[in-house]
């Protein structure tokens, strides 16, 4: 459940940022998005749906200077669900799913945002054993 990720090459990347709604907390939302995402996992893993793997980040308020160009804006409190895929039409099918529409749908009330950009990878490396 906790373990590192091994993202083959070519995979599709999806990144939702999730605003939470004024006086939800992390606590709140927690048991909803492990809930979403345990049904993402055994439901669509593989080659039952093409999901490769994901994480869940909470905003930790920090934005960097020396990573950012022009002026630094403000950010709300939200998460940033991150996941992979070996297609977008298989992400697109998994998440029209009833099974998936349902867990989501809980999360959802306790949110005022949600969007989520597919991304192409073009890139990906690691440092080299010393």
């Amino acid at each position: 459940m906790f373990d590192s990720l091994s993202i083959p090459f070519g995979t599709k990347m999806l990144f939702n940022t999730v605003k939470l709604k004024p006086g939800v907390t992390m606590d709140d939302v927690e048991f909803a998005i492990g809930e979403m995402c345990n049904v993402v996992k055994e439901t669509y893993g593989g080659d039952k749906g093409g999901f490769c793997g994901g994480q869940v980040f909470r905003f930790s308020g920090f934005a960097s200077p020396e990573g950012s160009l022009g002026e630094i804006l403000a950010a709300d409190a939200h998460l940033a669900i991150v996941t992979y895929w070996r297609s977008f039409e298989e992400h697109e099918r998994s998440h029209a799913d009833k099974t998936f529409k349902d867990k989501f749908s809980e999360l959802a009330t306790m949110c005022a945002n949600s969007q989520e950009l597919g991304y192409e990878m073009l890139w990906q490396g690691s440092p080299e054993p010393a």
